[in-house]
Order: C-alpha cells, then sequence, then structure tokens
C-alpha cells in the first residue's frame, strides 16, 4: 500500500484524474475551494522560484477552463505579494468560474490586461494556464500562433499541470506546444511527464501537493497502481536495507555474470564494477580464457571463470557448473553474436536472468519460444533498436505502450531504456524514471547498469521493482555526479554510483531525524 506521503509514486492518465477529482466533488469539495488551494499553492511555488525582487513584472496566459481559474487565482496572489501582473485572455468566453475571477482580477483589483501575447514580452516571466491536463485536440490557428509568440519571447514561462499542447497521456504535441521553463504538476504526475516527447516543452518538473485523500487515489488506481514512478524514497528503501549482524556472504546473493570477449573486455569489466556496488555478497564472472588475469586486476574479489574461447575471442562454451548456488544470472555484455549456444543453454535454467546487448541480439535470431516457456523471471534490457529486433512487428505508439506490448507478448520485464526509462512486466504494470542526463549516453552505460540489475536481482526481494530501483540509481547517481564533472565529464565506470548511495544515506538519516525517529548510525 502507498502512504499518503509518497503519492509522489502514482502516474495518472487525464480519465483517471478526472475520476479522482469527482470523487472529492461528489465527497463535498467544492470547486472554488479547489480552485484556490491550487493557486494559492502554485503562486507560493513561483514566489520561491521566481521572487518579486528579480522577476517584478508577470504575465499571465489565462485560458477558457478551469485551469485558467487556476491561473487567474496565481494572479491575483501574486499581485498581492506586490508583482505587477498583466493578463491575456487566450479566448473570448469561459468556464463560469474562471469567468468570475477574470471579472474580480480585471475589475476589482484593476489588473492589467493586454490585447496581444507579443505585449507579455514586457513581463521577466510568464504564467501558462491555457488548458492543463486532458486535451486531446490538434491546437490550431489562432490560439497556435498565440503559443508560438509566447515561446518566441524567450521568457521564463511556468506552466500550470502541463504545457498547454501536451497529451496528457502520451506526451505527443498536439500541433504545437508551450516551451515551459518549469511545469508544476498538480496533484499527481501525469503520464506526460514521463513521456520522451513532452522533455523538450516541460522544463524542470515539480510537483503541486494539494493533499489529494488517499482513498479517492485508491478508488480509483488500486493499492497496487498499474502505473508508478520510482521515487527517492522508495530506492532509499530498497537500495538501503540494513543487514543482519550475523549475516555472511552466502546470504546477500550470488550473481553470475556471462560477458566479455577479446574484443569487448571492457565490457565485462564495467558489468563488474556495476554489479560491485550492489554489494552483492558473492560474485562469478565467466569470461574467455584470455580475459582471466585481467578481469582479476579489475575485480580481485570476484570468482573468475576461465572459459573455452573460439579463435575469434569469444567464450566457446560454459565448463560444468553448479546453478543452485547463484542467485542470479546477467549475460550479453560484450558477447559478441558468436556464443548462440550460450544463451540457449542459459535460457533454460530457472534462474533469475538478465539479458543485455548481444544476449538480446542472439535471442532475436533464436526466436522468442523459449524465452516465453520459461518460469523462472527474465529481465531484457533493449534500447529501441535492440526492441525491434526483437519484436520487428510491434506496433509502435508511445514508449509506454511499446514496452508494455514487447512485455506481454515476451512473457518477461522489459526494461526500455530513453531519457525516460520504463520497465514494464507482462500484466501491464509499469515503472517510470522520471529523469536521466544525456552524459550517460555513451558506451559501457549499458554494461555497468546490467551489473546493477544483476547484483540487485540477486540478493532478492521484487525482481520488477528492484530492476527499476537499479535504474533509478544510475541516472540519479549520474545527475549528482554532473553538478562537478559536467556532461562530458563523466565516465563510464562505477566510480559515481557507490558516492551517491552515501549521499542518499546521509539524507535519509536526516529525514529521519525531522521526524522524530532514530539516528541512523
Amino acid at each position: 500500500m502507498v502512504s499518503q506521503r509518497s503519492i509522489d509514486a502514482y502516474l495518472v492518465m487525464a480519465n483517471q484524474m478526472k475520476a479522482i477529482e469527482r470523487r472529492m466533488f461528489q465527497a463535498g469539495m467544492p470547486l472554488a475551494a479547489l480552485m484556490e488551494k491550487v493557486g494559492i499553492l502554485v503562486a507560493q511555488r513561483i514566489q520561491a522560484l521566481y521572487p518579486p525582487t528579480d522577476y517584478r513584472r508577470i504575465g499571465v496566459l489565462v485560458g477558457p477552463g478551469h485551469n485558467g481559474g487556476d491561473a487567474l487565482v496565481v494572479a491575483r496572489e501574486l499581485h498581492y505579494q506586490g508583482y505587477e501582473v498583466s493578463l491575456y485572455r487566450a479566448a473570448s468566453s469561459a468556464k463560469e468560474l474562471t469567468e468570475q475571477h477574470w471579472q474580480y482580477t480585471t475589475t476589482s483589483l484593476g489588473l492589467s490586461v493586454v490585447t496581444t501575447p507579443a505585449e507579455l514580452g514586457a513581463s521577466n516571466a510568464i504564467v501558462e494556464g491555457l488548458f492543463g491536463c486532458g486535451l486531446n485536440r490538434s491546437i490550431s490557428a489562432p490560439l497556435s500562433q498565440v503559443i508560438e509568440i509566447v515561446n518566441g519571447l524567450q521568457k521564463p514561462i511556468i506552466s500550470i499541470d502541463l504545457p498547454a499542447g501536451i497529451q496528457t497521456d502520451s506526451g505527443a504535441v498536439l500541433g504545437t506546444a508551450i516551451q515551459a521553463t518549469h511545469t508544476l504538476c498538480l496533484g499527481l504526475w501525469k503520464m506526460a511527464c514521463v513521456a520522451d516527447a513532452a522533455l523538450p516543452y516541460l522544463g524542470q518538473l515539480e510537483l503541486i501537493d494539494f493533499q489529494i485523500p488517499l482513498p479517492d487515489i485508491q478508488a480509483v488506481l488500486g493499492e497496487r497502481p498499474q502505473h508508478q514512478l520510482v521515487t527517492p524514497a522508495f530506492a532509499a528503501d530498497r537500495l538501503l536495507q540494513p543487514r543482519s549482524p550475523l549475516t555472511h556472504k552466502y546470504q546477500q546473493g550470488h550473481l553470475l555474470l556471462v560477458v566479455g570477449s577479446r574484443q569487448y573486455a571492457g565490457a565485462a569489466i564495467l558489468a563488474g564494477l556495476g554489479a560491485r556496488a550492489t554489494g552483492v555478497g558473492m560474485l562469478s564472472i565467466a569470461v574467455p580464457q584470455s580475459l582471466q588475469f585481467l578481469i582479476l586486476q579489475q575485480l580481485p574479489e570476484a570468482v573468475v571463470i576461465s572459459c573455452p574461447e573460439t579463435e575469434r575471442g569469444a567464450i566457446g562454451e560454459l565448463p560444468a557448473l553448479d546453478w543452485s548456488k547463484y542467485g542470479a544470472i546477467a549475460c550479453g555484455c560484450g558477447l559478441t553474436k558468436e556464443p548462440r549456444a550460450i544463451i540457449e543453454r542459459l535460457l533454460v535454467v530457472e534462474k533469475p536472468l538478465v539479458l543485455d546487448a548481444d544476449g538480446l541480439n542472439i535471442l532475436a535470431e533464436l526466436g522468442l519460444d523459449k524465452l516465453r516457456r520459461r518460469s523462472a523471471p527474465t529481465i531484457l534490457t533493449p534500447h529501441l533498436g535492440e526492441l525491434r529486433r526483437l519484436w520487428p512487428n510491434i506496433a509502435l505508439g508511445s514508449r509506454l505502450e511499446v514496452a508494455q506490448q514487447a512485455a506481454a507478448l515476451g512473457k518477461c520485464i522489459v526494461l526500455f531504456k530513453g531519457a525516460r526509462t520504463i520497465v514494464a512486466d507482462q500484466d501491464g504494470c509499469t515503472w517510470s524514471i522520471g529523469d536521466s542526463t544525456p552524459a550517460l549516453a555513451r558506451g559501457g552505460s549499458g554494461d555497468v547498469l546490467t551489473g546493477l540489475i544483476g547484483g540487485l536481482v540477486a540478493q532478492g526481494g521484487d525482481y520488477f521493482s528492484g530492476a527499476a530501483v537499479a535504474a533509478w540509481w544510475q541516472a540519479a547517481a549520474a545527475q549528482a555526479a554532473v553538478i562537478d564533472r559536467g556532461e562530458r565529464g563523466l565516465e563510464p565506470g562505477a566510480d559515481y554510483l557507490r558516492p551517491f548511495l552515501a549521499a542518499l544515506r546521509r539524507e535519509k538519516a536526516r529525514s529521519t531525524e525531522a521526524v522524530g525517529g532514530p539516528r541512523n548510525r
């Protein structure tokens, strides 16, 4: 069950958000009261982000619906705080409550009204409240022209809920869209917030929590929502779980990596470094025999399994192994496409299996029948090209829909890599990684991620969320490292992972102290 304090894990579609709000209204929450609460919270956040000392003049784009009403409450509150507010009305008529706020702000308060969007160029920042959540039709002239003019003003834009022109569920651009500097998403995260298509338009994302009652959320979404966002709190619970003082290495998971070739020795090392970072109790690495001493130099704690190799330096075969001692197997990094027999053998081993890179390419050639027959969990980690090779006939929709289709067709867990990574299971449930950094767009990042996933899965727990937490960890740690190193200075190794984990531990300790709990020493 998700607690009231962790509703930031929920992801909703437009119809779900409307159903939740409808329950609130049916229970007696007045629409006017909710608009007041939302508008005041948004205004407070804007004041913190854009203080009047630096952004005294604020322009406000007012739409015809309740998003426009929210914007007018924001305008009123900013006016009370000393901002010089100018309004631009994008439609001649509006919903009743929005019209009432328009009359009050323009007639009673005397806020300035401009007649063209270009006049908002005199503002230091612009608040956009044109549509918000639920828009499905393509934006055409003259409103499309308004959006293009406002985007061209080169001013900071703060969108309320979602930038106008972004489809709530898919993140698709409906003709044109506001390019926001900040998006203040209302109540619950919308699916568009984790969609690659919307990424260039969202800017900095923040959730404005206006305290939706948890029973209303769960009545619509259920106690286990279909779509969730990996949050720092959720990831910390998984990554920082304390160990028994009486534990030993054999109780902390044993991962077998089957990786590397003479051509791609580095991939084996990087996967091993990723696995090491998870603190897995035992790490075995099967590599071509020519790589044995190189791997030991980099990972002296690993058990290196020296495998016969082909003339071209790929693993020729695996020696006899006691499969029962492994908690998970991860395979594919730097393997080349030669060792088809290795993949065929691993597919019939009933242990959790992570397949990446050449493991996926070989699987595409073998066909998916053996994959679908497996009873143990299988985690595939494709980027778009690899996914299309595995499922050449898959219908291309949103990235979330593609991941769901692939997982259902393969009867597996699919970690679909991208700017917003999606992890889907065969039942249609998804985890989303809310943010990442282009610093990870370089060779070797995927190898590290495979090691991370394998190391966490080998230690037990839920495999589905474990894969998602591994992807979140890499993305969040890279973002933190970029602050000091820059996007081009992040090396593809694993050295940035552990310092981030230490910082996460300190942050969790501070949070525990803040609520009066025991200090984590």
